[in-house]
């Protein structure tokens, strides 16, 4: 336990406003030592790419059981600080999200993404209900010796339209960052979120360290550190390029002609 401490304290000192963390997202215990292998401080999964490469779509469809079995593996094979995407807890109630929080915690992991969208359901957690949910996973996290990373997560942004978000977005957005780190959140993830002037506002509005998604259409990573942004991440980006070469390798092996 000790050196899973240490390692928590280690990653969440990786998060500085203006010199971000970069988590370039990882789905097995395979491409988490290529990617350490590159130079990684850290090691982050995607939910999404954890699935999608057990054969599952994203959205908590591949079994928890499985979804922890491999979060045990990607620890076991990498010397470095293990970030879980953890969706939404694979639980509605308090007492569920803390239960699987510490089982989480048992296979090494030091830090989750907690998303407020109601997985299965439509929309997102009401706020109060959310920052109820997110002090459910400090606590457990308290109680099991672990000062994990929380990485308080808002869907606002990357269910909407990126031509649609506007200040009233932000502004919740913000009021959600503010409510999260009451309940114990140590960042806030706002994925989708583009606008440059917007993540700035963001950045300068909440204590907490801010992390944004290098989706397409996103700002570079210097100008996303120019903006005080702490953490940049690739959600499921890096596996769909694999997954594209890999296919486009396969095409011209099989369509060889003699």
């Amino acid at each position: 336990m000790t050196d899973q401490i240490q390692n928590a304290k280690t990653f969440t000192s990786l998060h500085k406003k203006g010199d971000p963390v970069i988590l370039f997202n990882i789905w097995d215990a395979g491409s988490a030592g290529a990617v350490r292998d590159a130079g990684a401080q850290a090691i982050a999964t995607g939910s999404a790419p954890v699935a999608m490469a057990q054969g599952f779509s994203d959205g908590q469809n591949i079994p928890l059981e499985a979804a922890l079995d491999n979060a045990r593996r990607i620890v076991s094979a990498v010397d470095l600080p293990v970030t879980l995407d953890f969706e939404g807890a694979y639980a509605e109630t308090l007492q569920g999200v803390a239960e699987n929080v510490k089982r989480a915690l048992e296979c090494g992991v030091v830090g989750f993404n907690f998303e407020d969208q109601v997985i299965g359901g439509e929309g997102l957690y009401d706020m109060a209900v959310q920052a109820k949910r997110v002090e459910a996973m400090r606590k457990a996290c308290e109680s099991a010796g672990i000062p994990a990373y929380v990485n308080a997560r808002t869907d606002l942004f990357l269910k909407t339209p990126a031509d649609t978000h506007d200040q009233a977005m932000l502004q919740d957005a913000i009021a959600r960052a503010a409510a999260y780190e009451t309940a114990g959140a140590s960042g806030f993830f706002a994925p989708g979120l583009k606008d440059e002037t917007m993540i700035g506002q963001l950045c300068e509005a909440t204590n907490l360290p801010v992390n944004i998604i290098a989706l397409p259409g996103t700002p570079e990573t210097s100008k996303l550190a120019e903006l005080d942004v702490a953490r940049v991440s690739y959600g499921p980006v890096p596996y769909r390029q694999m997954i594209t070469w890999l296919t486009e390798q396969a095409q011209a092996a099989l369509n060889y002609q003699g």
